[in-house]
């Protein structure tokens, strides 16, 4: 067990370690354009590459999706009652709390510890919260832009979103792609998996910690509510095996740090919120071994 264990864990903390190396060296890192390397061309690429080619059935996969949905939509209502009841901020606190890192963290994670089967499964998950984030979560900081036309505007220009639209065709047709696209797909999907490690320890090096108190607090109701949530769920669905295994490593990651991100750029308290960020790596990355071992 601790064997496994380590096999799937190393990987992303020894690349999360040479981020993170990286980023305390002072040696520049483009996160503007690696970020953008990573959604325009490696991330599309990935998904229509995973779902081409993994054996899975498309109602299994709708499973994950409605999962990964009812969890995230239970996890904002709870979340704004409790911001509510806290008289805090909605636009600042709500994103951070329904919005997991299952892109950075999660792919990477699902695959070392199921193969491309768990990719797949995870992908069906990081998709659903690549919509969310784009549209309810742009909605929601995104108070001082233009009207809704505008926010559907910036959506669309998102070759995730037709990424996942090819993906979903591919996997209900049954459709082979030609050798040379899927070759050509694999290599740069490939990409996407390693860079977003990478940035994603670099960020860890350059985020500061400013209010412990209350990032740790909300780090624990991010992972703890998002698991509980998600089993509760998976018990209702009925969901076992990797699904049901899958659907609760999604659920259980911690805050991602595009909503430092999207804090930045909307100026909803970017510090509080990197602080969370950073907490509730920490968190996630003490508590996944136990995670991992309750459910392998």
């Amino acid at each position: 067990m601790l064997s496994e264990l380590f096999a799937i864990l190393a990987p992303m903390m020894i690349t999360v370690g040479a981020g993170y190396i990286w980023g305390k060296t002072g040696t520049p890192f483009p996160s503007d354009f690696i970020s953008r390397i990573v959604m325009n061309i490696g991330t599309p690429c990935l998904i229509i590459s995973v779902m081409a080619k993994v054996e899975v059935q498309p109602e299994v996969m709708g499973l994950v999706a409605l999962a990964t949905a009812i969890i995230m939509t239970a996890m904002g209502l709870l979340s704004w009652a409790l911001l509510r009841w806290m008289k805090l901020d909605v636009a600042t606190y709500l994103p951070p709390l329904v919005f997991p890192n299952n892109g950075n963290m999660g792919l990477p994670l699902c695959m070392f510890a199921y193969g491309q089967t768990g990719l797949a499964f995870a992908l069906g998950s990081f998709m659903v919260m690549m919509v969310a984030t784009f549209t309810v979560g742009l909605l929601i900081v995104a108070t001082s832009e233009g009207g809704l036309l505008k926010r559907i505007e910036s959506i669309a220009k998102q070759p995730v979103m037709y990424a996942m639209l090819v993906a979903v065709i591919l996997l209900i047709t049954d459709t082979e792609l030609p050798r040379w696209i899927s070759n050509t797909l694999d290599l740069l999907g490939g990409i996407a998996l390693p860079l977003m490690i990478i940035a994603l320890g670099v960020s860890l090096a350059t985020l500061k910690i400013n209010f412990w108190k209350r990032s740790l607090f909300f780090s624990l109701v991010r992972i703890g509510g998002g698991l509980l949530i998600g089993f509760i769920v998976c018990e209702l669905m009925g969901l076992t095996g990797v699904t049901r295994n899958v659907v609760l490593l999604q659920s259980a990651m911690p805050i991602a740090v595009f909503n430092y991100l999207l804090a930045l750029r909307y100026g909803h308290k970017p510090e509080e919120v990197a602080a969370m960020v950073l907490v509730s790596t920490l968190v996630a990355f003490i508590g996944l071994p136990f995670l991992l071992m309750a459910i392998l």
